[in-house]
């Protein structure tokens, strides 16, 4: 969501079923969504709480302060909307010389059980 111009080119390898879509889907197993101000990340990281899949994860990038793209999106930024609604973080990393990114997923408490 929101992906910068190169990003496709900048994965590499695309792994076997993996798919692009420029839309949501309910149960998606993987999310990367690029953000630039907090006031939009406060507005679809709730959604994508809903659409993700149970064990599925969400990415979450930022810019850096270093490459000079405007933003009030932070780690902690992220955190301080992510943690509320149920997610936990596992990872941070750097993207490239523009971007940072922070995996969110679910926290386990919070996972809808199976129908049975």
């Amino acid at each position: 969501i929101n992906t910068p111009k190169n990003y496709r080119r900048s994965l590499g390898t695309i792994p076997e079923g993996a798919t692009f879509c420029d839309r949501l889907k309910p149960d998606s197993s993987f999310v990367h969504v690029f953000i630039e101000e907090r006031r939009e990340l406060e507005r679809r990281l709730p959604v994508l709480r809903e659409k993700i899949a149970n064990a599925g994860t969400v990415w979450v990038s930022w810019p850096k302060r270093s490459s000079g793209v405007p933003t009030d999106v932070t780690e902690d930024v992220i955190r301080a909307v992510a943690l509320p609604i149920g997610f936990v973080d596992v990872k941070v990393c750097a993207i490239d010389e523009t971007w940072s990114a922070l995996k969110l997923m679910v926290r386990r408490e919070n996972r809808k059980r199976a129908l049975k």
